[in-house]
Formats: C-alpha cells, sequence, structure tokens
C-alpha cells in the first residue's frame, strides 16, 4: 500500500507571456533567428574546468523521517547537511554545501509499513572533486622515512609516498634519537634544572617541545643545497595519482615525481611488498 503526501511549492512561477508572443504583427522570422543566436555552439577558445572544486546539479532520493512530516523541506534540507563533508559516490566528490533544494514531485510516497517520507529532490551541490594528474599545494605536517604527510586546505590528508619522491634529489635525515643525553629527556630536564629562577613564557614551553618532536622525527633534505622539502613556509606542489575512501572520507595519494604515473615507480611499491612478505 502506497500513501502520497503533499509537499511544499518549489516556488517555481510560471513566465508570463510577453505582449510580442501573443501579437500577431511580430513576424516569426525575426523570433526564430534571436532563438538560434542564443543557442550557439561554444567557442573554440573555451576550455573545460580544471579546479578541484565545482557545482553542479544533483538529484537525489531521501527518505525523509517522520518526525518532519509536517515539514518535508525542513527534513530534506537537515537530511542534506547530514552529508556534508562526506565523500558521496553520485557525486564523485565531497560535499561541501548545498543550495536551491526543489522537489521533482508535488508529492511523497509512504510505502506499506514503513513510516518514512520517499521523495526525489534536486539541488545545486558545491562538490570538492579533484581528479587524477592535478596538480595541487599541501602543507607538510609530517616527514617519515616512508612518506610525507600533507594538509590540503587543512582539511584533507595526502600521503607522498617514498618511491614518488625523486630519491636522486632528497633524501632522508634523519633527527637526533630519544635517548642522546644532548638531545633527549634528559637534557630537557637538565637544562631546566640549570634555568632555576629564570623564567619562561607559556607559549615557549609548547614551541620547545613541538620542535623537538619535528627534529626527532627527521626531514627529507635536499642532497645539494641541504634545503628541507617544502621550503621555510612548508608548502609543496604534488600531482594527484590516487584516491581513497574510507569511512565517507576522500583523501589522496601524491607524487613529486616528474613522472608521477610511470611504471618505474609502481615497480618499486610491488617489489618492497613482495620482499615484506618473503621476510614474514
Amino acid at each position: 500500500m502506497t500513501t502520497s503526501i503533499t509537499l511544499p511549492a518549489s516556488g517555481h512561477t510560471k513566465r508570463k507571456h510577453r505582449a510580442s508572443d501573443a501579437d500577431p504583427d511580430v513576424p516569426r522570422k525575426k523570433k526564430k533567428e534571436k532563438l538560434k543566436q542564443d543557442t550557439g555552439k561554444p567557442r573554440r577558445g573555451t576550455k573545460p574546468s580544471t579546479s578541484e572544486f565545482r557545482v553542479t546539479k544533483a538529484s537525489m532520493t531521501l527518505s525523509v523521517p517522520p518526525v518532519f512530516a509536517s515539514n518535508l523541506r525542513a527534513g530534506a534540507e537537515e537530511m542534506l547537511d547530514s552529508m556534508i563533508m562526506r565523500y558521496i559516490p553520485s557525486l564523485c566528490g565531497v560535499l561541501l554545501a548545498h543550495s536551491n533544494l526543489h522537489f521533482l514531485s508535488p508529492t511523497a510516497s509512504i510505502n506499506a509499513d514503513c513510516p518514512f517520507a520517499v521523495c526525489n529532490v534536486t539541488f545545486d551541490a558545491t562538490v570538492w572533486s579533484p581528479s587524477m594528474a592535478m596538480k595541487l599545494v599541501g602543507k607538510i605536517i609530517l616527514y617519515s622515512p616512508d612518506h610525507v604527510s600533507l594538509l590540503l586546505h587543512r582539511t584533507f590528508n595526502v600521503s607522498i609516498p617514498r618511491h614518488h619522491i625523486p630519491q636522486d634529489v632528497w633524501e632522508f635525515e634523519y633527527g637526533p634519537a630519544e635517548n642522546d643525553p644532548e638531545y633527549g629527556e634528559g637534557a630537557v630536564g637538565s637544562s631546566a634544572d640549570n634555568e632555576g629562577d629564570v623564567g619562561m613564557k607559556e607559549g615557549d614551553g609548547e614551541k620547545a617541545e613541538g620542535k623537538a618532536v619535528q627534529e626527532a622525527s627527521g626531514q627529507w633534505v635536499h642532497r645539494l643545497t641541504g634545503t628541507k622539502l617544502g621550503g621555510t613556509d612548508g608548502y609543496l606542489e604534488f600531482t594527484v595519482i590516487g584516491k581513497t575512501v574510507a569511512n565517507e572520507m576522500l583523501s589522496l595519494q601524491g607524487s613529486i615525481q616528474p613522472d608521477p604515473f610511470s611504471e618505474e615507480h609502481f615497480a618499486t611499491q610491488s617489489g618492497k611488498s613482495s620482499r615484506k612478505k618473503s621476510a614474514e
């Protein structure tokens, strides 16, 4: 058994006819020529959008809970709000915002004993959807011998594996060991005792601790100049070579190789994995 519920008006208004449309004296030929000019082909110089952000017209079927039976529009908007910052397979990206919600049918259906109102909606979706081979810039947050971690737009995670870092240009420089008496915990404790009455600001301790952790983990440096990967500001440009979806979150895999999609890099990765399995 299927029950129908009347949905609120979508806000569309009928287009008013112009006086010229009803006027028989206006020649039809000119009207056709005008329409023909408006629906011309795109220019040859135009290029497709290469941005990682896009706005698209999306349609979706929603099951609105019965608590919103008196206001299905509010229920539909709340369900779309719950999808924000999540990877939506139908959109091929992460939903960032939505607007201009409209119902495709004047009624919603309730099937059998299910109290949820099923309705088809359309809306404008702002989506983060980076494509393969796209060049992006992220902030380095972690140096590791196996990979480099970046944060894109302070939100999305990016990982650059070791085999996608040019080994002839960059090398990993290990920091001081944790049990080193000059740089370890003993040195921090002794320096604090020797200071005695010397005051320290609250922020200084946190900065020193963060700096020690970063040095202890090591960093990727240039073989000739010794400069740190990412420079002083820590921003690094990379090429998108892979995507991973886990727990409705999208993360990227990047490369800074001059030829990121070469089979040589993927062969190096498969060789390392096979050696690990044989060792086990």
